[in-house]
């Protein structure tokens, strides 16, 4: 489970700005709160809420990064640029990333890195024990010396090939290849999330929907739980079901694709089926955003989503929320950050799980937990509070 991340010298951050999903005793029960394996208490949800344009985006995307440099920047081609973009006050500064994380097993772990678009600057991985984090590797550039310096505890991975691991690439990504089980432990990681490096996917219904509907077809228990929860939404829909079509376009190889299909059915009994293309754009997203959440409830891990109620009313975001609640939708402890526009989610939510975030006339972006502010209640009116200003992150015209 994630516990918090820090970044700095990313997009609009400059500086040092940190996500922190540890709740501590003085927060009430709040629904959507667990107890970690490893006794630590956490919360299953946190929303980030702020104007267009002020990073809200940006927040969201070192935990997107670190998933992708960690498993895949192994892969990158060799003289690829690392994808991260410094605050353009700072061009010449590296950008700096730490998380911190919980294993299945209860183990916390602590990641460290600093980098430029060229090169690794600095990378660690702490494992915690007895007395505090004690280092599993450190990678270090030496700049005189014009390679890296790595020491390691218990890692596993060859010195001399640690040292020659290029400067673009992760060596936890590079030592998984190698079969380092420790590695090969964090390539696993579960992630699912509309965003990537330039921001949000936009949504495409002649790629989404096919691929959400291939996702349903091989896992029959959640597109099961899938149009179940749809017809519990009030879409009009008494069932979805998915279909293998062959398509066969002018001068192509046939193709195989999976199709979805919503039954509509009246008060007489009379049914209707109509092929999601041609189903609301509500219910679309609808369809597409449980392909993401339904993998990371049924077997834990994280979601990571931009604009979370794009098409969808705001009323159904409780009900979509509730399912990171309900330990029984939710039985390994996945967790969702997610930015949304709707601010009905401030009568939801607590303010442990809420962050705001601003961005200033030097174009640099900050971001705050709202029970950071001083003076503010459990029993305030979160949403009346915050669309009369008083808590910041809110448009000025």
């Amino acid at each position: 489970m994630l516990h918090r991340y820090a970044f700095s010298n990313f997009q609009s951050f400059r500086e040092s700005t940190e996500v922190n999903l540890r709740l501590n005793r003085k927060v009430p029960q709040v629904g959507w709160d667990v107890v970690s394996v490893g006794g630590h208490r956490l919360s299953t949800v946190a929303a980030v809420i702020g104007a267009n344009g002020s990073g809200k985006t940006a927040l969201l995307k070192p935990v997107v990064f670190l998933a992708w440099f960690l498993k895949n920047s192994f892969h990158a081609q060799v003289d690829a640029p690392i994808p991260v973009t410094p605050h353009f006050s700072s061009p010449n500064e590296p950008t700096e990333f730490e998380v911190e994380a919980e294993g299945l097993d209860g183990q916390m772990w602590r990641y460290v890195l600093r980098l430029t678009q060229q090169r690794v600057l600095h990378e660690a991985l702490y494992q915690q024990k007895v007395k505090g984090f004690s280092y599993v590797f450190v990678r270090e550039w030496d700049e005189s010396a014009q390679h890296y310096q790595v020491k390691q505890q218990d890692f596993g991975m060859a010195p001399s090939e640690a040292r020659k691991v290029r400067p673009n690439a992760s060596l936890i990504s590079t030592a998984a290849q190698y079969g380092v089980e420790q590695a090969q432990m964090f390539t696993r990681i579960h992630l699912q999330t509309n965003v990537v490096a330039n921001g949000r996917m936009p949504f495409r219904a002649d790629r989404d929907l096919p691929a959400a509907a291939k996702h349903f077809a091989l896992n029959q228990a959640q597109q099961t739980q899938m149009a179940s929860l749809l017809k519990a939404w009030d879409l009009g829909l008494s069932d979805v079901q998915v279909r293998e079509h062959t398509l066969q376009m002018p001068g192509e190889e046939p193709q195989k694709v999976w199709l979805p299909f919503g039954l509509h059915t009246d008060r007489n009994g009379r049914s209707q089926e109509l092929s999601l293309f041609d189903e609301s754009s509500g219910t679309q997203s609808a369809f597409v955003l449980l392909a993401r959440l339904l993998p990371a409830l049924a077997d834990g891990g994280l979601v990571v989503i931009d604009e979370f109620e794009n098409d969808l009313h705001p009323h159904m975001l409780e009900p979509i929320l509730d399912l990171f609640a309900n330990e029984e939708t939710n039985p390994h402890q996945a967790q969702i950050i997610f930015t949304c526009h709707a601010m009905e989610v401030l009568n939801v939510l607590h303010k442990s799980q809420v962050m705001l975030v601003e961005k200033n006339e030097d174009c640099e972006s900050t971001a705050w937990r709202m029970d950071s502010i001083l003076g503010i209640r459990n029993d305030d009116n979160f949403y009346a509070k915050y669309m009369a200003g008083a808590y910041g992150a809110v448009p000025q015209f």
